[in-house]
Order: structure tokens, then C-alpha cells, then sequence
């Protein structure tokens, strides 16, 4: 009998894992059939789609309200389907709201489940973490506190790296990377990285097209190139910076955001694994966060915010080594003079550098081959053994 891998992925960036993984679990298991919840990348790779993985592209703690009931007839129906197929094991990569729960419901079944991503229950709502333990068999972590944080609540987890880690070499090349977006060798280039959903780049498009205007004004040579993760995307951040910004040239990618990034001297990113991807290209950078401001005002009232820090490379460091700024204290002037700190001191610029080296070279660990193997132990340490054995 093949192995039959129930997958669900949430967004781009789960496609993305979720291609790398399969790609790793072919030579363990290459008779594996993998079907579920997943995006283009994953399908090209050999997943059955049964649902696109943007259907679950929603964030937010009361933006998510109005796409509840959608949500839990989809997670109803993908649950049917998984049981009916016989699973011989679930991976949820990230998306851990709409995973863990179904994942309990598999796992209840006698379904071995594994969560490929840790939600941030090391950050807030740490309470969750009792219900992953009554929800997964195994947590694949990409940072190495987050399986130390595991250890100390008695769940299962391996840390297996980081798997952008392993895709973007150790040294970069920022020559190459500007001959190939048309740059010039000797320009002053900014990346403006407003997120991959679209709204987060709704909350974020302001804020972003009004710093890269008071940099354009105190810098008039400033370049500026923004990657864009969607049609969707590049459609709401150019309106906005049309009228935010209209004096201000940028120029628009589609996608290339990791290009971008080499190429760029300094970067404003939202929040998320574009400021894990900036790190890896060895770049300064601001990380700006909005919630809307009911989430927001939730999270604060509750005191749900256990981490000092929020952007992946202060939480890496244990440390504030790169700007961060969530809501009121997103102001432009701000932010745009700590970018043309980062342009203009060339020593602490230096240091940081040897910071993301250290980063780096920590999650260069081949975690999809990592993660594939974890997850085959596990079904092995599930296997009853062979009638007759001792």
C-alpha cells in the first residue's frame, strides 16, 4: 500500500514548505500519494488539490469572524475527505488555528499528526500549547527556542531548520541581483516589503508609501523597488501609493522579493518571513506590524503578548537588533530615520551583517529532508511490529 500524506497548507509561503517536503519525502516513501489543502508549488510537485491554500489566507482576531462559518464547513469537509481516504498521516503546515483543531479530530481517528510550523504560542496565548499536546504527535519547529519551549511543556518537537535558510546561499550576490532588476551599482536602493496578504498590505500600504515619501524628500537620489507576492497585492499597494504618494517612483516586481532584498541596501518589511528573509540576505531593515485595531486593542487589554519582540530577527538574537514598530508607533519620520542610520553608518551596518551570518549559518540545517525524516520515524515508531517478532 503507497503512503497516503494528508497535507494543508496556508498561504504562499505553506505552499512553498509544502513543495520542499514532499520533494524531500519521495526518496523515503516514493510510492506516497499526497492530497489535501495546498497551493500551485505543491501541486507541481505532486499534491492532489482538493482546496486552494489561499482559502485559508485570513489573519486577524476579529477580521477572521466573518469567514468562520466558511471556514468550519471547509474544515468539516477536508476532515470527511482525510478519514474516507485513510490517511496514514496528517501534516499541517502552519495555519495552526484551522490545522491544530482538525488535526485533534484526525488524531482522535488513530491518525499520527504532525504540526510542520510552530504557531507562536511561545509569544502569546500560551495556553494553547496544552491543546497542541491533545492535537499532534509531533512539532516540527524552523527555530531553535521553539523546540527548547516544547521540552519545558512535555510536547513532542524537532527543531529541523530552517528551510529559506537552505535556499539562500551564505554570501549573496548584490551585483548580480541589481543587473537583474535593471539597478545601478553605485544606488542608494530601498526594499519596501508591505506582506503577502492582502490585508495586511491593505493596514500596511499606508504606512509604507508615507515612509518611502519622507525618505524621497530627505534623499531625493533614494531608489526604491517593492515585490510584490500578488496581482492582488501590487494592485492595492499602487493605488495607495498613488495617492499617498505620487511624486515617489517605485518600481514594482512581481514576486522576486528575495532579489530585491540582495539587491537593496535597506529594507522596510512587514512583519513575518520577510524579516527572516531580509536577515538571510544579510540586510538592515525596519519591521512593521498592524493589526486592526480591534485585534489589536484585544491583545493589549488581555496582555495576550508574551515576547519581548515580534520580528523573527529580535526574537533570533534574544535581543533588539533591527527596528520594530507595531500600530501608534508606526510613524514615518521614525522609521525613515533609522533606514538612513542603517545607510549611513557603515560599521554598525557591518556588525549586523556578522549577526545574520550567525543566523544563517545556526538554520542551514537541509530542514526539508530534516522534516521528511521526522516525520517517517514517526510512523515507524507507530508500525506495529511484523507477527512472530519477539
Amino acid at each position: 500500500m503507497p503512503l497516503r500524506v494528508g497535507l494543508v497548507a496556508g498561504e504562499a509561503s505553506g505552499d512553498t514548505l509544502g513543495a520542499a517536503l514532499i520533494k524531500a519525502m519521495l526518496p523515503l516513501a516514493p510510492d506516497a500519494q499526497f492530497f489535501g489543502i495546498a497551493g500551485p508549488k505543491m501541486h507541481a510537485a505532486g499534491c492532489e488539490i482538493w482546496e486552494p491554500a489561499e482559502s485559508l489566507a485570513v489573519m486577524g482576531l476579529f477580521e477572521v469572524l466573518r469567514d468562520l462559518p466558511r471556514l468550519w464547513k471547509l474544515r468539516a469537509r477536508i476532515r470527511r475527505q482525510f478519514l474516507a481516504a485513510k490517511l496514514d498521516v496528517f501534516v499541517g503546515i502552519d495555519a495552526p488555528e484551522f490545522n491544530l483543531r482538525l488535526a485533534r479530530d484526525l488524531r482522535a481517528a488513530g491518525i499520527p499528526t504532525v504540526q510542520y510550523v510552530s504557531p507562536q504560542v511561545w509569544a502569546w496565548r500560551q495556553s494553547r500549547v496544552h491543546g497542541m499536546a491533545r492535537s499532534v504527535d509531533l512539532v516540527l519547529c524552523l527555530l531553535p527556542f521553539e523546540k527548547r519551549f516544547y521540552g519545558t511543556q512535555g510536547v513532542a518537537a524537532e527543531f529541523v531548520g530552517h528551510p529559506l535558510a537552505d535556499a539562500i546561499p551564505l554570501q549573496v550576490d548584490r551585483g548580480r541581483a541589481r543587473a537583474e532588476l535593471n539597478l545601478a551599482e553605485d544606488a542608494k536602493v530601498v526594499a519596501l516589503l508591505p506582506g503577502s496578504r492582502r490585508g495586511e498590505v491593505a493596514r500596511l500600504a499606508r504606512d509604507i508609501a508615507a515612509t518611502a515619501r519622507w525618505l524621497a524628500r530627505e534623499r531625493p537620489p533614494l531608489r526604491f523597488i517593492a515585490p510584490m507576492a500578488s496581482a492582488a497585492t501590487r494592485e492595492i499597494f499602487a493605488e495607495v501609493l498613488q495617492r499617498v504618494a505620487p511624486e515617489v517612483e517605485v518600481q514594482l516586481l512581481d514576486g522576486q522579493a528575495q532579489t530585491a532584498l540582495i539587491a537593496a541596501d535597506v529594507a522596510l518589511v512587514a512583519s513575518g518571513t520577510a524579516s527572516l528573509e531580509a536577515a538571510l540576505c544579510k540586510r538592515p531593515m525596519v519591521v512593521v506590524y498592524r493589526l486592526g485595531a480591534m485585534s489589536a486593542w484585544l491583545i493589549r487589554r488581555l496582555n495576550l503578548v508574551k515576547s519581548k519582540f515580534f520580528s523573527q530577527p529580535n526574537l533570533l538574537a534574544d535581543r533588539r537588533v533591527v527596528g520594530e514598530y507595531f500600530q501608534e508607533q508606526i510613524v514615518p519620520a521614525s522609521i525613515g530615520a533609522e533606514l538612513l542610520m542603517w545607510l549611513d553608518d557603515s560599521g554598525r551596518r557591518a556588525i549586523l551583517e556578522q549577526e545574520f551570518m550567525g543566523i544563517h549559518v545556526e538554520l542551514k540545517r537541509d530542514a526539508s529532508a530534516r522534516a521528511a525524516q521526522a516525520i517517517v520515524a514517526l510512523l515507524k515508531a507507530r508500525r506495529p511490529p511484523p507477527a512472530g517478532s519477539p
